[in-house]
């Protein structure tokens, strides 16, 4: 990856710019009025675009950007706000004060939705392995305003980590999160809408194994929760308790703990 700026930039864009790629230990391409599609054309690598209000991933080769937003998220706090329930919640058996760690943390969804249930009390953290969605992710959750300051205040105080939810489970004390939370949204046989499909590019396809889970069983002090497609045979492979929600193509299984 290489980090520019906006077509129409400024000095302290620029620098804000250079900053990031220090950061991120990339290299800096001047933009010079050039397209991003012709500074890839030279550099052949993704780009990271730092614009005034945000920053904008564009994968090689595509032709749209992508760039954080809550998505369903949004949505899903909303019905939270009115009394309504989450399939989240109801699966992990959430609520305030609660620890909940995301071992597949993409676009940040499933963790705004469990920040908000755990409140000020809980936290959240989220493992992405790969570093461009990683820090993208992480800044969004900083800056985005949803208009609501509860949902801010959710997304703000989740804690991004930047490596492979194995490494990290590994490093961890027995019964350190209440909650350890899988989403494996990268399998092939899951990018069906359009706005995954084209962050397939960014998929670390390491899989769920035996060790994985078993790390998350030390790891968890209440429960293990895996979010896949109904035809997934990982619940059964893995010893899951699936929870069969009708008419949707995702079900939820969970491994409690004594």
């Amino acid at each position: 990856m290489f980090v520019t700026t906006a077509g129409r930039t400024n000095e302290g864009m620029t620098a804000n710019a250079r900053a990031i790629a220090c950061e991120l230990e990339v290299d800096f391409v001047s933009r010079n009025k050039r397209s991003v599609s012709a500074l890839q054309n030279i550099v052949k690598d993704d780009c990271l675009v730092v614009g005034k209000e945000r920053l904008e991933l564009f994968p090689l080769g595509a032709s749209e950007p992508f760039f954080f937003h809550p998505n369903s998220a949004m949505f899903r706090v909303k019905r939270l706000m009115k009394g309504e329930s989450d399939p989240l919640l109801d699966a992990g058996k959430l609520q305030e004060g609660k620890n909940f760690l995301d071992c597949s943390l993409g676009l940040g969804s499933d963790s705004i939705v469990a920040s908000f249930i755990v409140g000020e009390s809980g936290s959240v953290t989220g493992i992405e392995a790969r570093q461009e969605l990683a820090y993208l992710v992480k800044t969004g959750l900083k800056s985005w305003d949803s208009g609501y300051e509860a949902l801010n205040n959710a997304m703000g105080k989740i804690k991004v980590i930047n490596g492979y939810s194995l490494e990290f489970l590994k490093a961890q004390e027995d019964k350190s999160f209440d909650c350890v939370y899988f989403d494996p949204m990268f399998d092939e046989s899951i990018l069906e809408s359009d706005g995954i499909r084209s962050l397939s590019h960014f998929a670390v396809y390491d899989g769920l194994t035996e060790e994985v889970i078993q790390q998350a069983i030390r790891v968890a002090r209440e429960r293990v929760v895996l979010k896949d497609h109904f035809k997934s045979k990982r619940f059964e492979e893995f010893g899951f308790n699936v929870y069969r929600r009708k008419s949707s193509k995702f079900h939820f299984g969970t491994i409690e703990k004594e």
